[in-house]
């Protein structure tokens, strides 16, 4: 797909129109401490990415940080306060326009409140590519999603809720003064793993949900395009943790789909114990099966399997280039269904960047990190995007 080059200038006159009016006040400082993360209630009105406090994280080498509370919308549309961070390079944007901003969903931490990518660490993903993103001058946003730090359990990997916030965190970013980000800019999605399917999501989204963003890429790795192949990979297998989780997340996203109706006395256990769990658990249940942990699989019923359905990626093709890439040898997320996801979006004439990694699934997120940068970088600058699909 070629970019439209007056888009730009368009979405600008955009953001400067809708700001036009009576002053907006800058939003308050949130409290210190965990109750940062505990939004008012009720919640204030406003609109899609609005900020409802922030404080200033600590500096860090060449960047600027900010926490952040900010509204968003749940996989059911219903309003949400959502936690992340914005983070700024300290030197000025010598750019043409408005300093890029890249949203990055975040792999997987966990779903307990203490497993929130703003509380996490260590930050695995900083050192391969967000400080190199930084290091390019660009913004860079990150959610916490939905659940996590904030009250409720997360969501995980239920696609229509990462997707929301991932794109509020980038209009959350434009709306802190303190951050001094423009609207109008150039603005990506990135992720892998869980936050592949979340940079997907926020991508096949954004047309319909944020129509005045300016997205030119979206960089989606190890992405669980498909749950329901997924999860079939997962039984027994050494990610079987990861598919708890994915049950867990369901079932908050959910709640007609009734998990501990499905659930023997060692899945109540579970159910009642595991609501905290972060990443280090997960291979502890390491080749596990479903029939360990319930009477009947809930995946083979009708209402798991219309809400399985509604995340699978595919159905709102893109209007921004994607880079698409997998391992090779992933033991995690099967390489077939993000080939088939692949297919669907070329077949509906997306802008594809495809490409293998040797490597597991852990080794791919290293493997192709300067690639993952690469390609931003030439989608910020304006460069077609080579498709081969």
């Amino acid at each position: 797909m070629r970019r439209n080059r007056f888009r730009p200038l368009l979405l600008a006159v955009v953001a400067l129109v809708s700001t036009m009016g009576a002053a907006v006040p800058d939003p308050p400082q949130g409290p210190a401490g965990d109750a940062f993360y505990t939004p008012p209630s009720p919640l204030p009105d406003g609109a899609d990415g609005d900020v409802v406090w922030w404080r200033p994280l600590p500096d860090q080498s060449g960047a600027r940080g900010y926490l952040l509370l900010y509204r968003s919308r749940s996989a059911t549309d219903t309003p949400i306060a959502v936690s992340g961070r914005v983070l700024v390079p300290t030197t000025p944007w010598t750019g043409a326009g408005p300093r890029p901003i890249v949203s990055v969903a975040s792999g997987t931490r966990g779903i307990g409140d203490r497993c929130a990518p703003s509380k996490f660490q260590p930050d695995y993903e900083k050192p391969l590519f967000i400080d190199a993103m930084l290091r390019r001058g660009w913004a860079v946003a990150i959610t916490d999603y939905e659940g996590l730090g904030t009250p409720g359990l997360h969501t995980y990997v239920v696609g229509r809720s990462e997707g929301h916030t991932v794109i509020d965190a980038v209009r959350a970013a434009t709306r802190l003064p303190a951050a001094g980000l423009a609207a109008g800019g150039p603005v990506a999605f990135s992720g892998y793993s869980q936050g592949g399917g979340g940079a997907a999501w926020a991508g096949e989204l954004a047309p319909s949900y944020a129509p005045e963003l300016d997205v030119v890429g979206i960089a989606a790795g190890g992405t669980p395009a498909d749950l329901e192949v997924v999860a079939k990979s997962l039984d027994g297998g050494i990610g079987f943790g990861f598919l708890l989780l994915s049950a867990l997340g369901l079932d908050a996203a959910y709640p007609e789909l009734d998990l501990p109706a499905y659930l023997n006395e060692r899945g109540q256990t579970l159910y009642e114990t595991q609501q905290d769990a972060c990443v280090d658990a997960v291979f502890g249940y390491a080749f596990g099966h479903i029939a360990d942990y319930t009477t009947a699989n809930p995946l083979t019923t009708a209402k798991w399997q219309a809400r399985l359905a509604e995340n699978e990626l595919g159905a709102r093709p893109p209007k921004a280039p994607v880079f698409l890439f997998h391992g090779s040898l992933d033991e995690i997320i099967p390489l077939s269904q993000a080939q088939a996801l692949r297919r669907t979006y070329c077949a509906a004439g997306v802008d594809v960047t495809w490409g293998t990694y040797v490597g597991e699934h852990v080794t791919t997120l290293a493997f192709s990190a300067g690639d993952v940068v690469n390609y931003l970088g030439d989608r910020f600058a304006g460069k077609p995007a080579r498709s081969n699909c």
